[in-house]
């Protein structure tokens, strides 16, 4: 059962139960997230949300360096797809944070990428199962920043294992190839959406 803030409250306390119920957003599986709740859009535990399909919000990065993209492998301690490769930045904004600021705050807290603002492409949705009994059911807004290839990678080991400049031929012959070692969400943005994402 999902615990909600009252939404009969005034404008002040409902700020108040909101800002109770993310008040520990910085580890992976407890934070806060915008998801659609019968309806409507309200303040959901990132765990619950996933355990449920809820649809939610969800913000999707690709670093470029001309035709190459920077992937990651993901930590063997993320709470779901462990060890596969992704984009570069694939997260959740918190309640009530703009995507943006999401896009450029994860950057940093994954990658120690900073100085870099990434640009708006396109919003898609998709709905994958991403094991363990969870599901992701994603209102994605899709960004892009561009970046040189000396850019100033420091991961957080705990959240990315490796990281790797590809052309982005290359990694859609194999995702194609391997898929398995891909997570759903970049097998279905690079069969899908690549046109959306990639546009010059």
């Amino acid at each position: 059962m999902i615990k909600l803030p009252d939404l009969a409250l005034d404008q002040d306390d409902f700020a108040r139960q909101v800002a109770k119920m993310t008040d520990h957003q910085d580890t992976d599986w407890t934070a806060v997230i915008p998801a659609w709740v019968n309806g409507m859009l309200a303040p959901v535990g990132k765990l619950a949300a996933h355990q449920q399909g809820l649809r939610h919000k969800a913000v999707s990065v690709f670093v470029m360096s001309g035709t190459q993209t920077l992937i990651q492998r993901r930590a063997l301690g993320k709470y779901h797809t462990p060890g596969l490769w992704a984009n570069s930045c694939c997260t959740h904004p918190h309640w009530g944070e703009k995507p943006l600021d999401c896009a450029i705050r994860r950057l940093d807290q994954e990658l120690g990428i900073k100085g870099i603002v990434p640009r708006y492409r396109d919003q898609i949705e998709y709905r994958a199962d991403v094991g363990s009994g969870l599901i992701e059911h994603e209102v994605v807004d899709l960004f892009v920043a561009k970046a040189d290839r000396d850019l100033a990678i420091t991961p957080d080991p705990s959240e990315v294992m490796a990281y790797e400049w590809v052309e982005l031929s290359d990694l859609k012959q194999r995702v194609l190839d391997t898929p398995d070692l891909y997570t759903p969400w970049l097998r279905i943005y690079l069969a899908k959406y690549s046109d959306r994402i990639f546009a010059v």
